[in-house]
């Protein structure tokens, strides 16, 4: 693991931030409360100069605080060491003129290191536990003593008891309400950083393929390209002219031939950018109808389409969208022999797509894990790839990808897509 710099931001540092702001206006507002029942209703003699000095500060810094880290996405670890540092040491100065290592109230000092230990690393958090420890040690034998009145002079300890569970309860009710929340803001940094970690592997995977794909299309275009072009003399050949079955036949061969470039490209659109070559202009139904169409074509089973878009838009269909929307029907049909339904409606901006299929529907073990590279539920080595794709073109169009169980048996695989990614910004707009 990399050593963390100074000036590196924290994970969840914004937030932390601001709970560090909140505690420290709570400081502000308990300590000149504290000082004015202590002054007022006890009658103690309190330099109220000095005191009164350090809630200024604290309500300036967080003021200032405030204005400078409006637009700002966090702090650098060295930021928060220097937040936590000035409010212990502001807690140092407020017990040295008000008894020192005497005053109950010492035990705050234990929610600064609590605090340290949350926000910052190991080697960090030592910092605050060491100056706390240090502070500590000088105000047990260095400060001033607190100036009771007479009524009082006697009760030192039965104060020191009321202090005691005054601060205990303080204490518990800080931890509970913002150590808890630094807490949770960690833990959210640190599962939202794990997703992150986990895209840019998956995005390795694409680049991988995107690779593989490039090198078989060097390696496969040469060979295609003489067949294409030996196939072609071959149609001219007066003895396959004469021959309707071997011209059927050679016919056949040059359209196979041809979806095989298709096939080669849609890999390389899917494994590259989301916009590929040679986009159209259509419909959103005219689009969904056109794949339709071209599914049921290829296969016996029966492919019903559910219309609910409303009013039609022109869009940029992009050949590898229509791969994506492609994959999810063949997975499908392959599971399905009984025929598969496929629905489009509008939701707002959204334009979603569901298909349904008749088939044994996903393991459940394997549900969250749906569009993961090579999670599959068809025990092929190098399965789960289609799905994969499906959900990584989604992404790069801000849309996304939902897998669920029916209760009737079956499986759904739902496809929202944002209308913005693939609106048409030209005349004739529906």
């Amino acid at each position: 693991m990399p050593p963390l710099a100074e000036y590196d931001i924290a994970p969840a540092s914004y937030g932390n931030m601001g709970l560090l702001m909140q505690l420290r206006w709570l400081a502000v507002l308990g300590q000149l409360l504290t000082i004015w029942i202590a002054h007022h209703y006890i009658g103690v003699r309190l330099p109220l100069a000095q005191l009164v000095a350090v809630p200024a500060m604290l309500a300036l810094m967080n003021v200032l605080t405030w204005a400078l880290g409006r637009h700002r996405s966090g702090y650098s670890y060295l930021e928060l060491l220097g937040a936590l540092m000035l409010d212990v040491e502001a807690l140092s100065w407020q017990l040295y003129f008000t008894g020192g290592a005497t005053n109950p109230f010492i035990f705050l000092f234990l929610v600064q290191i609590m605090i340290g230990a949350i926000l910052l690393p190991a080697r960090w958090s030592w910092i605050v536990a060491l100056v706390a420890c240090c502070d500590v040690a000088f105000l047990t034998f260095d400060f001033r003593p607190l100036d009771l009145p007479p009524a009082y002079a006697g009760q030192h300890f039965q104060l020191y008891l009321i202090g005691s569970l005054s601060c205990f309860m303080l204490i518990a009710a800080l931890l509970v309400i913002y150590v808890v929340r630094m807490d949770r803001n960690q833990r959210s940094s640190s599962a939202a950083l794990a997703t992150l970690r986990q895209r840019a592997a998956e995005e390795q995977h694409i680049v991988r393929m995107g690779l593989l794909a490039s090198g078989a299309a060097h390696e496969l275009g040469t060979p295609m390209a003489s067949m294409s072009v030996i196939l072609g003399d071959w149609a001219h050949h007066p003895a396959i002219a004469d021959a309707a079955d071997l011209a059927e036949d050679l016919a056949d061969m040059q359209a196979e031939l041809q979806r095989c470039k298709g096939i080669l490209s849609g890999i390389l659109m899917s494994a590259g950018e989301v916009r590929g070559e040679n986009p159209t202009v259509t419909t959103l139904r005219g689009f969904l109808q056109d794949i339709a169409q071209d599914w049921q074509a290829r296969t016996t089973t029966p492919i019903t389409l559910h219309d609910a878009l409303g009013e039609d838009m022109d869009i940029v269909a992009d050949p590898a969208l229509r791969q994506v929307i492609g994959n999810v029907v063949d997975n499908a049909l392959e599971v399905s022999p009984k025929g598969i339904n496929l629905m489009a409606r509008r939701d707002g901006d959204w334009w979603q797509i569901a298909v349904r299929d008749q088939g044994p529907g996903f393991a459940p073990e394997l549900l969250p894990h749906v569009g993961r590279p090579y999670m599959s539920t068809k025990g092929r080595d190098g399965g789960g790839l289609g799905l994969f794709l499906v959900a990584n073109v989604l992404r790069q169009l801000g849309g996304r990808m939902m897998v669920d169980n029916l209760p009737e048996g079956g499986a759904v695989v739902a496809l929202s897509i944002p209308l913005s990614a693939l609106a048409f910004q030209g005349k004739g707009a529906a």
